[in-house]
């Protein structure tokens, strides 16, 4: 007595195709989609000067301001203009630290008012050590602007 039937039983089959194509989608979209955190995305002129010896030092306090005058402090932006804002900003990422080294990285098309208000934010809160960064005449990269 034979119990089953006559046929050969077939493997089931797995199609993996629709699967590789879904998750071939989504790795398109995460990749697309990612934003990657750059601290030096912003796009900073620096103003020419002639090339001078440079003393290394700890790690510096660094306010960034770009060309419409936004004040960037470590990297973070500072939401308003004013110099008491500035003030508690620096106060915030410096801490009591008025030894620290502070350098100015401000855009060469920065109005001058908003690099003496961060001058003066810092020289009110005793930051004695300032330096103001520059690029030298041969790495400076042309702007298209016709110098006089």
């Amino acid at each position: 007595m034979k119990l089953g039937s006559s046929h050969a039983t077939e493997e089931p089959e797995l199609n993996l195709t629709s699967l590789i194509d879904v998750v071939f989608c989504l790795i398109i979209f995460f990749v697309v989609t990612t934003t990657f955190d750059d601290r030096s995305a912003l796009n900073i002129v620096l103003p020419k000067a002639a090339p001078s010896e440079t003393i290394p030092v700890g790690e510096p306090l660094q306010i960034q301001i770009n060309a419409e005058g936004r004040y960037f402090i470590a990297g973070n932006e500072v939401l308003q203009r004013d110099i008491e804002s500035l003030k508690t900003a620096i106060t915030q990422v410096a801490g009591e630290d008025r030894e620290r080294s502070v350098i100015l990285r401000a855009d060469g098309r920065t109005p001058h008012q908003a690099v003496v208000t961060a001058m003066d934010a810092l020289g009110s809160l005793g930051f004695s050590k300032l330096s103001i960064a520059t690029v030298s005449e041969e790495s400076a990269p042309a702007t298209g602007v016709p110098s006089d």
